[in-house]
Parts: C-alpha cells; structure tokens; sequence
C-alpha cells in the first residue's frame, strides 16, 4: 500500500509540476502579441481493484495542454481590424487632399479672385501698362497654383505607388511564414500523436492577424489543421504549406500607377482586379486612389482646361494695344489616351475636345469589341455607363470628347484608358507676357454718322467666335430709309439675322435690306448690334475693325464676366462653384470616413475584448494558480514523505 500510496503522490507532483510550467508559461507571455492562455488538462490515472474491498485511485496524469482559443471570435476580430486599417489609411491619405484644398491661403479660391479683380482694372484703365501687367502676374500665379496643387497629387499618387510595394513584400512575407507554420505543424501534430503544437499555432494565427491589416483576408482551416489564406475574390495566397508570391507592377491600363499582380507557376504576372483588393492597409490605399485622389486631380484638370477655353475664346474676340486680334490668353491640355501594354493590334486612339464645358471627372474605358469598323464600348468608370459605338451622335463623340481612330488594324479585345482631364492643371501656362498684347478692346467699333437728323443710335456691338475667321474688309455703313422703313447696306456676300424685342427672329438673304425695329439684334458675320430710337430718313451708322484699342475695355467686361458664368459641368457651374463643389466634397469624404473609422475602432475595441476574456492572459488569475499549485506540488510532496516514512517503518519491523 506504501508503494501505490508513493506512486499515487508522484503522480501529483508531476500534474502540479506540469501546472505550475504552464501557469509560469502563461505569466511569461502575458504581453506576447497573439499568445493564448494555456492550460494543462488532468485526469485521473484510474484504480487498482483490491479483491474484496474495491477500487483504490492512483493518482492523476497530465492528458493535453490546450489553448483558450475561439475560432469564431478570431475570425471576426480579424475582420474588425482589416476594415478598421482600411478605413484608417484612407482617411490618413484624403486628409492630405482635404488640408490641400481647404487652405484658405494656399487654395485657389484666392487665386482666382486677384485674377478677376485685375481683370476689372484693365477693364477700368485698359490704357495703364501697370494694370495690365499685374493681370499677366496673377495669371502665372493662379497657373502656377494650379501645377502646385496638380505636383502634390501626383506626388501623392506616388507616395501610393511606394506603399503598395512595401505592403506586397510583407504580404509575401508573411505568406511564406504562414506556410512554413502550416509545414511545422503538421509534422509536430503528426509525431506527437495529434498534439497541438499550441506556441506555433499562436505564431500562425498571429500571422493571420497582420496579414490582415494589409489586406482582407478569406482563411478555410483543412482537416489536418493546416490553413488556407484567400485574399480578392478567391486568389489562393496560401494553400497547405505553399504560398503564391504577389509582385508590384505597373498597370497595364495606366502605367503611372502601381498595382497587384500573382506571379504564377511559370513566372508570368496576372494583374489582380483592384475592386476586390479590400480591407487591410492596401484595400485602403486602393480605395482611395480610384474613389478621391484621381477623382480630385480630374476635377482640378477640369477647371484648369475650363478657364483656359473659355478665357481663350474671349480674348481671341478682343483686340490689343496694337490694333491685332487677341491670341490664346492659356494654354490648354489636351485628353490623355493610354493604349493598355497588352494590346495586340495597332490601332491608334486619340482624343480631342469637342465640347469643354460637357466634360466630367471621370476617366474612360475604350474596349474594342468587333474589328472593323472598329466597333468598341467607351464606359463612364464613376458610374460604369456604357456609350455603344453605332449610338454615338456626332460619330465617336461622347461627354466632350470625341475620339479619333488611326492606324490599324485594330483587334478584339484591345482596350483604352481615356483620360479627358487628368493633366488639365498640370499643363495651365500663361501664354501672354507683353502687356501689350492684352486683348482688352472690343474687336469692332460703332458710330452714328455726323449729321444724323434722328434719335436713332448703334450700340457698341459684340462678336462671337465666328469673327475672327471673317474680319471686316472695310467699314460698314447702314443707312435708313424712312419711305421702306428698312436699313441697307449689309456686306453683299452677308446673310442677316434680326432679333426683335419679342424675341421673334427673321432671317435675311444676303445682301437683302432688313425691317428696321427699334432695340431688335442685328446679326452678320459674328457682329451683333443693337439700333435704338427714331432715325431719320439718310441717317447713318458705322460698324468697323478697331485698330487702336488703347481706351477701349469692353473686351476685358466680357472676360470679368467669366468669374460668375455657368461654364463647367453642362453650364450647371462657374469655377468658383466648380471648386467649392470638389472642396466640400473631399471634405464630406473625409469627414464620412473619419466617422466611420471611429465606429469601426470601438467595434474592434469591443471584439478584442471578448477574445481576450477567452484567450488572453489575466495576470491576478495567473498568480493565483501559482499559489495553488504551489500547494499542490507541497501536499503531493507530503504524501510521498509519508509513503517514504511508512516504508522505512516496515523496513525497520522485518528487521
């Protein structure tokens, strides 16, 4: 009995021993990022059958030591803290944008307001050089604003490019650690008899979780235990003990742009589709390139080839100091078209403007779907609207651009990336430097004739943007005729069109003399003027070329106008409304996902405590297993004293 009771005791001491290494274990690792709470499990090592009196224990036996692990709530612990990172690093990226455009002193509203108000004072003063000078000053200002904000951008969307490497080699890194996990624990659980390797499958799942903040993750547990990582919409990265490298490319579509690619089994890399990168760091990032950072610089490209257009329409109606028709006051850029690196035809794709104030924000898809012709699909990418080829009215116009098709021939499947406006900003540069060559008078001048009996009088007149291909080769001279009540001597190759104060319009063969009503538009040639009053009968009034336009500033009038003229986005705004609309709304987004990340947080928060209520380390309870199996290990000790001093009592009676 001495000897079982012996027995009996050192089975304890060696359950209290294992307990203790345990508990000792989990008080080492009690800030080790991703441990477990370890237990050793005990069970009773049976009895011995005493004929006649029944079963008598003996002792305990250490059976497993497991971890306190909840599969599900790491699941979604790991789910929480992908988005709450995704979330993290846009907003950490659009406040750089939202900083950028709300700056009230490095902003463009500013800009734009000096550039305005110095064109009213060569409006007011069109003979001072001074005035005229400091309209040039702000211009290369407000254009030197523009290619600032423009750099920034681009700046940032390399700043983009460098963390997509850097995310992808630690993707890979921790791809390839995960799968030598997945190796060592299959061989350790296989030679221990199914035993779980608890310090490694810690290491494994802790893996997961920073795999996780780069990238979200799809994890399917095998059988044996090993993992299977997904990221995308099924792109195997880790599969038993082998990982599928990722690399960072260049994208096919737009090679200002880094993107993800899987290197396959015979090295050839296959672009990863970005709409299904989410979650994690690199989802982030993603997002918030294709959603607000191409979206911003498009819109700042907009308003940049807007001001150009239409200042250059205006001031080409103009004349300057030295009596010669107004130049290109801007210069503008013109639509980007990138041939995507896997085309396999030749075709040649460009674009052009056909109506700047039609344009939008977005970017293009050119697809070629039928060889001849070609036939293709142009999609909207902001809201994925398809325009058909054989729809298209003008031929291959759509959203102010229009397409032009070169070369050949093209192949099915070939595609495009159209960008109308993405260096708009970046290509703005003031084209006029003399100040001479300010086009602030009107391109025409108007008078009454000297003599004139009447009250009749000529407006200063307008001309559009048909004058300048048909100046005036002489004067004009309209004369009245009381008898006909008509007015006469129009150019003779010079269709007219008259009009009338109700708004009723008569159109004249050329030549022809037209009805004469008081206040009614008179239009020929791109001129219009406006005759009022009562002319007498012979009365006169000029219409010609002004060729000293030194104290004349309508034609600076009409380019102050400009500031407040519905000229972007199908006439819906003016600059100043075109860019508070991409102020407020960067602004919106960046406030929509600030608000998002803090909910987001505290729901990580929540579910790390719920993991680790389950599977962390409480330090109180820890220190009081100690003391526990601390007396454990002391009882279990006593009770082999005991068997020792019972066996030496029976030793010394055989003596």
């Amino acid at each position: 009995m001495s000897n079982s009771m012996f027995y009996t005791g050192l089975s304890g001491l060696n359950v209290a021993q294992a307990a203790l290494v345990t508990t000792g274990h989990n008080t080492a690792n009690v800030n080790t990022p991703g441990y477990s709470r370890q237990a050793a499990q005990t069970a009773s090592a049976g009895g011995v059958n005493m004929v006649g009196v029944g079963f008598f224990g003996s002792g305990a036996k250490v059976v497993d030591v497991t971890r306190s692990y909840d599969q599900y709530l790491a699941s979604q612990l790991n789910q929480a803290q992908s988005t709450n990172q995704a979330l993290s690093t846009y907003y950490t990226q659009i406040s750089q944008i939202d900083n950028l455009l709300a700056n009230q002193q490095a902003g463009l509203a500013p800009q734009l307001q000096t550039l305005f108000t110095h064109v009213q004072a060569v409006a007011n003063t069109p003979a001072d050089p001074a005035a005229r000078q400091q309209l040039i000053s702000s211009s290369q200002a407000l254009a030197n604003q523009f290619r600032t904000m423009d750099q920034y951008l681009t700046n940032l969307n390399a700043s983009v490019n460098d963390q997509v490497v850097g995310s992808v080699d630690q993707i890979n890194t921790y791809a390839e650690q995960i799968a030598s996990l997945n190796k060592q624990v299959a061989m350790l659980s296989n030679g221990t008899g199914k035993q779980a390797p608890n310090d490694l499958l810690d290491q494994r799942d802790q893996l997961v979780t920073e795999l996780g903040k780069l990238v979200g993750t799809k994890l399917v547990v095998q059988d044996g235990g090993q993992y299977n990582v997904f990221i995308g919409n099924g792109q195997t990265l880790v599969l038993g003990d082998k990982a599928t490298k990722l690399a960072a490319v260049s994208s096919s579509r737009d090679p200002s742009q880094t993107t993800v690619a899987t290197v396959n089994a015979a090295g050839n890399k296959v672009e990863v589709q970005e709409s299904v990168l989410t979650g994690g760091s690199l989802g982030g990032l993603l997002q918030f390139r294709n959603e607000t950072l191409s979206n911003a610089q498009n819109s700042l490209g907009r308003m940049a080839i807007a001001l150009a257009d239409t200042f250059n329409a205006q001031h080409r109606l103009g004349v300057d100091l030295n009596g010669a028709l107004g130049a290109d006051f801007f210069s503008q850029a013109v639509p980007g078209v990138l041939a995507n690196s896997r085309n396999t035809g030749s075709l040649d794709l460009s674009a052009s403007f056909s109506d700047v104030a039609g344009l939008t924000t977005s970017d293009y898809r050119v697809d070629i779907t039928n060889a001849t012709g070609p036939v293709y699909t142009a999609t909207r990418l902001s809201d994925n609207t398809v325009f058909n080829s054989s729809a298209l009215l003008p031929a291959n116009t759509f959203d102010g651009v229009t397409l032009v098709f070169a070369g050949g021939p093209a192949a099915v499947g070939d595609s495009f990336l159209i960008q109308p406006t993405r260096t708009g900003a970046r290509d703005l540069s003031v084209l006029v430097s003399d100040p001479a060559k300010v086009a602030a008078a009107s391109a025409i001048i108007t008078g009454n004739t000297a003599g004139n009996q009447g009250s009749g009088a000529i407006s200063a007149g307008a001309v559009d943007k048909s004058y300048p291909a048909s100046p005036l080769a002489a004067t004009v001279t309209l004369t009245y005729a009381s008898v006909t009540n008509q007015l006469s001597g129009f150019p003779a190759g010079s269709s007219v069109t008259v009009t009338n104060p109700d708004a009723t319009v008569v159109n004249y063969a050329a030549g022809a003399a037209v009805t004469y009503t008081a206040g009614a538009a008179i239009s020929f040639d791109g001129i219009t003027v406006n005759i009022s009053g009562n002319p007498a009968d012979g009365d006169s009034f000029t219409i010609g070329n002004n060729t000293g336009g030194v104290s004349d500033g309508s034609n600076a009038l009409l380019l102050g106008a400009l500031q407040n003229k519905k000229t972007i986005g199908g006439g819906s705004a003016s600059f100043n409304d075109a860019y508070g609309q991409l102020v407020s709304t960067v602004g919106n987004k960046a406030r929509q996902i600030q608000i998002a990340n803090t909910a987001q947080t505290s729901l990580s928060t929540q579910i790390r405590a719920f993991q680790q209520a389950v599977s962390g380390v409480n330090q109180d309870e820890e220190t009081a297993n100690l003391l526990m199996y601390q007396q454990m290990y002391q009882a279990n000790a006593k009770v082999i004293q005991t068997a020792s001093t019972m066996f030496d009592a029976v030793l010394g009676i055989s003596r």
